[in-house]
């Protein structure tokens, strides 16, 4: 599937450069990672032996890491078109109902619509090439990244194989999209409540009072909090701080109210 997912991702690349691209990157990422902590090991006087040992484990993470870059991409570009898939939908329905031709409504939603209406554009202009306009939805089909836009282009293929009412079998597409993605909100809504109680826990509460109690225990056992570690502290507690942000991130519908 991998030829299918760079298609949709819109990597122009072969699926075997892709490969030998991503191989190299990750030879290159696991080079400056085992190099940087070469010397950060060097500066401890810790053992720097293990750390070859490790560098098959780095490669093999960052090689799976970079090949997913399609499937992040694709994810990207789906939620992209679920901001504007309802009321494209909508839009062609009420072009149709309007008495305006199938083709016309296409050209009509890639001029108003960013997203949407580029994968629009890219049929009718297929269709001004000379192929039928059900190849050419067909073609869009199976390579647009998002199930929702191949339900509303599939719909569109039986009503014209069928002689059925494009408006009609559309709107119960359309309503269906929106009943999902009102689904996915409460859903959202319910994920808040916990995502928002462990950062409380993990991200604020723990740090302030581990760093306090570090703090009293150094001066009783006469540890010393140098720059370096404190530094480092610094940078996991803003790891985390960015772990968080991005899984609320991640984690919201792609939904435009």
């Amino acid at each position: 599937m991998l030829k299918i997912k760079l298609k949709q991702a819109g990597i122009d690349d072969k699926p075997e450069d892709f490969i030998k691209k991503t191989f190299l990157s990750a030879f290159y990422m696991t080079t400056g990672i085992v190099i940087f902590l070469f010397f950060i090991l060097a500066k401890l006087n810790l053992l720097k032996g293990i750390l070859f040992l490790i560098v098959p484990f780095i490669f093999i993470v960052m090689f799976f890491y970079m090949i997913r870059l399609p499937d992040l991409r694709i994810s990207r570009r789906e939620k992209e078109i679920g901001k504007e898939i309802v009321f494209a939908g909508r839009f062609i329905i009420i072009e149709i109902e309007s008495g305006v031709p199938l083709y016309n409504a296409m050209v009509n939603v890639s001029k108003n619509f960013n997203i949407v209406g580029r994968y629009f554009k890219e049929i009718t202009d297929k269709i001004d090439l000379g192929t039928s306009m059900e190849d050419a939805l067909n073609e869009a089909a199976e390579l647009i990244p998002s199930d929702d836009l191949r339900k509303i282009l599939w719909q569109i293929i039986n009503s014209m194989r069928t002689g059925s009412n494009v408006a009609r079998s559309l709107y119960s597409v359309v309503d269906q999209i929106t009943k999902e993605q009102i689904t996915e909100v409460y859903k959202y809504g319910k994920k808040l409540n916990p995502l928002a109680m462990f950062y409380m826990i993990i991200a604020v509460i723990l740090p302030s009072l581990g760093m306090t109690m570090m703090i009293i225990l150094s001066s009783f056992i006469k540890f010393q909090l140098s720059l370096t570690i404190l530094l480092a502290i610094a940078g996991f507690l803003g790891f985390l701080q960015f772990m968080f942000i991005s899984l609320v991130k991640f984690s919201r519908p792609a939904i435009e109210f």
